[in-house]
């Protein structure tokens, strides 16, 4: 997707439905890095497919473990930020692993739709997924999630804040 907060939208109802599985930081991070490769690309004007490997299972599965890594070290600031905008900390290296996959995978199966150049399921070559939803159903599940996403927080931190006391 050209905007990854198109993202946000629906990935953040996931998130926060299974917050207790997901650390949040990592997870909205994750899609926010993988789009690091299509903006390169588009910069530097280099002759490279916009969604190249990162834009793949496997080695999108890498780059969130190489992520959880760095995320795993930055915990503590991570753990900040969350109490801060009302949320849980808890986190662990595993639930980091699992939340920076998720976040990848479901990334590249927004984008897969969308785009002839992603190769999901590299080595392959071939895009599946190409086609089987347009672009303005993609694009409008992502604008109209953007309400849940927002119901799910408020009840989310609501529930937070009544645990901490």
């Amino acid at each position: 997707m050209p905007f990854t907060p198109f993202h946000f939208g629906p990935h953040s109802c996931v998130a926060l439905a299974l917050q207790k599985h997901i650390d949040l930081p990592v997870f909205v991070l994750a899609n926010v890095i993988v789009d690091l490769e299509p903006l390169t690309v588009m910069l530097l004007n280099l002759k490279y497919p916009v969604h190249g490997y990162c834009h793949t299972f496997l080695i999108g599965s890498i780059l969130a473990i190489v992520w959880a890594l760095i995320a795993y070290n930055l915990k503590g600031i991570f753990g900040y930020l969350m109490k801060t905008v009302g949320l849980s900390d808890k986190t662990s290296f595993a639930k980091m692993v699992f939340s920076g996959v998720l976040g990848i995978w479901l990334h590249v199966l927004f984008d897969a739709p969308l785009y002839r150049d992603i190769r999901p399921f590299y080595p392959f070559e071939s895009n599946p997924l190409y086609g089987i939803l347009s672009s303005q159903i993609v694009y409008g599940i992502c604008a109209v999630s953007f309400v849940p996403a927002l119901i799910l927080y408020i009840i989310t931190v609501l529930t937070f804040s009544r645990r901490k006391r």
